[in-house]
């Protein structure tokens, strides 16, 4: 009797906090009078280790969509550029041969695997953010051990080989980019390389860097005279170091830019080093709680935000910076099989997420008045593996998981931003701080509008991955400058866009029959929660009632 008695108290205290904490109705309000700056697709970028899934069936697919979502070309940047090998594709792993030396020491230059990747990119209209890496393994300190073959269990650090070291000649590493520079122009064109960016090395500030501080230093200077060199057009920058909000991360960030700024280089012996645009990488940190997955936005933010505050503060602060690595943890090839924390990512809590951190970045930018041009989700496909195995992917083979919806939403996103009023609304400091923990979701919205539309997204996120009732949402829009409006809202929960839960439905297969791929195709697409209606507007004001559902995400587009 008393345990029934405890149960029941602690029931109604839960119940009692839970109102106490969340509004009977989350009032949005969108005032299309006070409008920001246009809204950067910053994120129209996307990354993988895997370069040769690029040319694979799934790999092209999967690319064409990416492609089709953005009305901006997208920037897609890739590992193992120059990894040596013969191009068979594994996890972690990737290479194109495109340097080798002759009997007698001399290089030999192949480009025939560079170009089928690249060629796939601009086929489809999209951009090359080319990562000069790795170390060719002619040219590696410590070529031995060189080809990893690492799989989701095995330590991670195994996958630091040969690749990740010093070259034995600098000279050889300069003149290997500046023909790459020069052959990328042959074949596609002065003006269309002057509009890539070339990026040095990738987390040289843990083990993908075995070399010292100064070392990198070196390799990033004489890339930059070879880039340079080539084409004094083109676009170098770097250091795409991992976690500015570690102590250490931000020291590298830091020394970085001043080296740029004031140091010697060491390919031309004078003061300074070329620095077009500056990148670093930012990463969540999700884990198992209480049998359930907990995700962690706090540290991805923190990152973001202390390397904005180091750029605001360093002699480049009107550069343009490129998150070239922006995900809630770091291991895309860890599935949820040996990693459960990664669990999240086949269902909608990746999708939520997306939408919230996404939108957190334009807040911080204007926070720390830096010039934020582009986030990168470190998220492709994985060819060959078993169908929704948590891998960190837009799409399992062949076939769209609900997170590649949120960018196809942010497609639709168009014009400049709108101020949003939200009275409950988890602020900034707070997500900086606490993540989103407690009893409260974060229920939000980011709100675009141009001269003949409005575009409202909002998210129901929530840390932890338990079910709750879905929340009323009211959404205001003012000064609508038509009478009457075409309403389309789309909608991203657990019976629209999400190719997973209809997956679950017919038995969870591995075989996938040709009649179940369709539809399962079909489902993997943005959806529309109802069809289309005509609105009318009252003097102006349109008012939106809707039910979202926990990690539900929704899209109010308003054409007039």
């Amino acid at each position: 009797m008393r345990k029934k008695y405890f149960v029941s108290i602690v029931f109604l205290f839960a119940i009692l906090t839970k109102a106490m904490t969340q509004p009977d109705v989350w009032q949005i309000n969108v005032d299309l009078k006070k409008q920001g700056k246009p809204l950067k697709p910053v994120w129209a970028h996307f990354g993988y280790d895997e370069p040769n899934y690029t040319y694979m069936k799934d790999g092209k697919k999967l690319l064409s969509e990416i492609a089709a979502l953005s009305p901006v070309p997208v920037y897609v940047r890739c590992h193992n550029l120059l990894t040596t090998g013969d191009g068979t594709a594994a996890l972690k792993w990737g290479s194109t041969n495109a340097y080798t030396e002759d009997a007698n020491g001399n290089p030999v230059y192949d480009w025939r695997i560079v170009d089928s990747i690249v060629d796939t990119y601009i086929q489809r209209g999209m951009k090359p953010l080319v990562e000069i890496g790795f170390m060719p393994e002619a040219m590696s300190t410590h070529p031995q051990p060189y080809r990893h073959y690492w799989k989701p269990g095995v330590k991670y650090d195994s996958i630091y080989t040969g690749w990740t070291y010093p070259p034995k000649d600098y000279e050889k590493w300069g003149e290997l980019i500046y023909q790459w520079v020069k052959h990328s122009i042959k074949r596609y064109g002065e003006a269309e390389v002057k509009t890539w960016l070339w990026e040095v090395w990738n987390e040289p500030n843990i083990g993908y860097w075995k070399g010292t501080q100064e070392e990198f230093f070196m390799i990033y200077d004489y890339a930059a005279d070879a880039v340079k060199r080539a084409l004094p057009a083109a676009l170098i920058g770097g250091p795409s170091t991992t976690g500015p909000g570690w102590d250490k991360a931000a020291g590298w960030l830091k020394i970085f830019l001043l080296h740029c700024a004031e140091g010697k280089n060491y390919a031309t012996g004078k003061k300074g080093v070329p620095l077009d645009f500056i990148s670093f990488h930012a990463k969540g940190s999700p884990k198992v709680v209480s049998g359930h997955v907990q995700m962690n936005m706090a540290p991805q933010l923190k990152d973001v935000a202390k390397g904005f505050e180091i750029v605001a503060a360093s002699p480049f602060k009107q550069l343009p910076i490129f998150i070239t690595e922006f995900d809630p943890e770091g291991c895309a090839a860890c599935g949820m099989t040996t990693n459960p924390e990664n669990a999240y990512r086949n269902g909608t809590m990746y999708s939520s997420y997306t939408a919230s951190s996404f939108a957190r970045l334009y807040d911080l930018a204007e926070k720390y008045k830096v010039n934020l041009e582009g986030a990168t989700s470190w998220s492709f496909e994985f060819e060959n593996q078993k169908w929704f195995d948590g891998f960190r992917d837009l799409a399992t083979n062949g076939i769209d998981k609900p997170v590649l919806n949120v960018f196809r939403m942010y497609g639709l996103m168009k014009g400049n931003r709108i101020n949003v009023q939200n009275a409950n609304e988890i602020l900034l400091d707070s997500l900086l701080k606490n993540s989103i923990r407690g009893n409260q979701p974060d229920i939000h919205a980011l709100a675009t509008a141009d001269k003949t539309s409005t575009s409202v997204m909002v998210w129901n996120y929530h840390d932890a991955d338990v079910t709750d009732e879905p929340s009323p949402v009211k959404l205001i829009i003012k000064n609508i400058p038509a009478k009457k409006v075409l309403l389309q809202h789309y909608r991203i929960d657990a019976n629209h866009s999400n190719a997973y839960e209809v997956w679950k439905k017919m038995g969870s297969p591995q075989n996938v029959t040709e009649e179940q791929y369709k539809i399962l195709e079909t489902e993997g697409q943005l959806q529309l929660l109802q069809s289309p209606s005509w609105i009318s507007t009252a003097k102006g004001e349109a008012v939106i009632e809707l039910s979202l559902p926990r990690q539900g995400v929704s899209l109010i587009k308003l054409d007039y």
